[in-house]
């Protein structure tokens, strides 16, 4: 469990943007340390975990110190698939949504890190939920994988320009997958060739 944070992970972590942790860092609002020799800002776990405390800013992203996934897939194989790879990195919590409604309120409460976002579901396109999360500025930090078994070019293109971050080819295997994941949010790999 990591227990110092940078700017940047504590602003994902409070769901803020750097800029205003660096603000609260520099004004004295939020107590850390500078990084002897350089210009780097550090922010301690009990400091941080306070901070949020005193702001009203809910702890559980800090407290469980895991990445949110949600994986949104009609297909109850794959999803337990995925489940049992991403259950097995210690590092995830996982929700599941086999439908794009259900995804729809759950991106809202649960604040995901990672999407794994099935294209073809029963009730929405992939697509729609991509533009309806990159329709709203306080889940730009979320990173989208679409998976799916269509093709087409153009239309991989289409969902790389509703905010997918990533695509895959159904069937895949799902290390693959996990390896993506944890490439998108910065994570080393669990699978890393050793």
């Amino acid at each position: 469990m990591k227990t110092v944070f940078t700017t940047g992970e504590a602003a994902k972590i409070c769901k803020v943007s750097q800029q205003t942790i660096i603000r609260c860092f520099d004004s004295g609002q939020l107590k850390g340390f500078r990084v002897p020799g350089s210009r780097f800002r550090r922010i301690p776990r009990d400091v941080l975990f306070k901070f949020m405390k005193d702001n009203g800013i809910p702890t559980d992203a800090l407290e469980s110190g895991k990445r949110k996934a949600l994986i949104v897939d009609d297909d109850e194989e794959l999803v337990e698939l995925i489940r049992d790879v991403l259950d097995a990195d210690s590092r995830f919590e996982i929700r599941v949504a086999n439908n794009g409604f259900d995804a729809g309120m759950m991106v809202k409460e649960y604040h995901p890190d990672i999407i794994i976002l099935d294209v073809m579901l029963p009730d929405i396109n992939g697509k729609e939920v991509c533009q309806r999360v990159r329709g709203d500025s306080s889940m730009d930090d979320v990173k989208i994988i679409c998976i799916s078994g269509m093709v087409e070019a153009d239309k991989i293109e289409d969902l790389k320009a509703a905010g997918a971050n990533d695509f895959m080819q159904k069937p895949f295997e799902v290390e693959q997958l996990a390896d993506r994941v944890c490439t998108l949010l910065n994570l080393e790999s669990v699978h890393t060739a050793g």
